[in-house]
C-alpha cells in the first residue's frame, strides 16, 4: 500500500533523527532513546516511535536542550545535507548551565 497524502506518512524516529542529521548514526539515535533523552509530543519515545509531520521531538543533550517540528517526513532513509535542513524547523535551543 502506498500512501500518497503527505501528512499521513510517518517515520521511525531513529530513521528521522538520523535522516534530518539531528544523530549522525542511527545507532547514536537508539542510544539516546533508550537513555529517556528524546521526547515526542512531551512523552518520552522510544526509537521505533512514528514521527509524523507536525510532531515536536526534544532533544536533552548533556549541554543543551533542542526542540524541533517535524516539516516532511522524507520518503528514503538517505537524504542530502540540503535536503535535511528541509525536514525540520528549530522551535527553540536551550543552553543548559553546568552546576558543579
Amino acid at each position: 500500500m502506498v500512501v500518497k497524502d503527505v501528512a499521513l506518512r510517518s517515520m521511525r524516529l531513529d530513521l528521522f533523527l538520523k535522516a534530518s542529521r539531528l544523530c549522525p548514526r542511527r545507532t547514536v539515535a537508539q542510544k539516546i532513546c533508550d537513555a529517556g533523552r528524546v521526547e515526542v509530543n512531551g512523552n518520552q519515545a522510544k526509537s521505533s516511535h512514528a514521527v509524523k509531520v507536525g510532531d515536536e521531538i526534544l532533544i536533552r543533550s548533556r549541554s543543551k536542550l533542542k526542540r524541533v517540528r517535524v516539516l516532511t517526513v522524507p520518503t528514503s532513509r538517505q537524504t542530502s545535507r540540503k535536503e535535511a535542513q528541509t525536514l525540520f524547523e528549530v522551535v527553540s535551543e536551550e543552553i543548559l548551565e553546568e552546576t558543579e
